[in-house]
């Protein structure tokens, strides 16, 4: 990933993944929680999140450089399994997006993985080896347990992991926070605190991010109204919509469309 300039925020649900900066400076926001991480130091999200993105530090001369892996928690599972790498029995519900110091052999591993670019035949046999490392290394690096818990079946992290994915599959629809508890198998006030915990935010501030997100994407990309793009993610009331609107993406529908189109 390069970019030579700073950049406006791109806005997104972010997948599990892996972010280390080799130049430059970034700044990811979570709700109202910003998150800055520059050279030598990585960003891991572990469950799907609303995330607003830009680049911070940035200029022709040095161009900001960053290394970006999707996390894959099948494999991320095998590791532990074929480790002494098991979940902290007393685990208690992180963050799902962490920024650390990457030290030197993740470092290593990430830039030998890059530089398979320059010879493609390599990429098929060694590239697997090498991600594995790179899932090794995050495993037993200091944020290892949080790490962990993307792939340890029943941990609060993958419980409330497997309740967003509803939640990103049913959007438009009401929530009922009992229901969402029940499939968490936890009470509704516990599975509010660790989903929290987790996010940054409330179920219902959570769906709401998607809606808007996904509004935003059909006036841009399809060219739909922003009535039509309200109704269309599961608000009733435009004005509403608007309100909510502008106060996420810092203008109006119409004006934020405006802005997008020319930059």
């Amino acid at each position: 990933m390069r970019e030579s300039v700073v950049s406006t925020a791109m806005c997104g649900v972010a997948e599990p993944v892996l972010g280390i900066v080799v130049q430059g400076r970034k700044e990811a926001l979570l709700g109202e929680e910003a998150y800055q991480y520059g050279v030598a130091q990585y960003l891991v999200v572990s469950v799907d999140l609303p995330l607003s993105g830009f680049v911070v530090e940035a200029t022709p001369d040095k161009p900001y450089l960053g290394f970006k892996l999707n996390l894959d928690p099948v494999q991320l599972c095998d590791i532990i399994a074929h480790t002494q790498l098991g979940p902290d029995r007393k685990e208690n519900s992180v963050r799902g997006l962490f920024v650390s110091d990457a030290d030197a052999p993740l470092i290593n591993c990430a830039i030998r993985l890059t530089q398979l670019l320059d010879t493609p035949q390599d990429i098929p046999f060694l590239a697997p080896m090498m991600i594995r490392e790179i899932y090794y290394r995050l495993l037993t690096g200091e944020q290892g347990e949080a790490v962990r818990q993307i792939a340890t079946s029943g941990s609060n992290m993958q419980r409330v992991a497997e309740v967003i994915k509803r939640i990103k599959a049913d959007f438009t629809q009401s929530l009922r926070v009992e229901e969402l508890a029940a499939q968490a198998n936890m009470s509704p006030a516990s599975f509010h605190r660790h989903f929290k915990q987790v996010t940054s935010m409330s179920p219902l501030q959570y769906q709401k991010q998607l809606r808007l997100l996904e509004a935003r994407r059909l006036m841009l990309a399809e060219n739909a109204d922003a009535t039509n793009a309200a109704y269309q993610v599961g608000y009733e009331s435009p004005s509403q919509f608007s309100r909510e609107y502008s106060r996420l993406f810092g203008a109006p529908p119409i004006k934020d469309i405006e802005r997008l189109r020319i930059t």
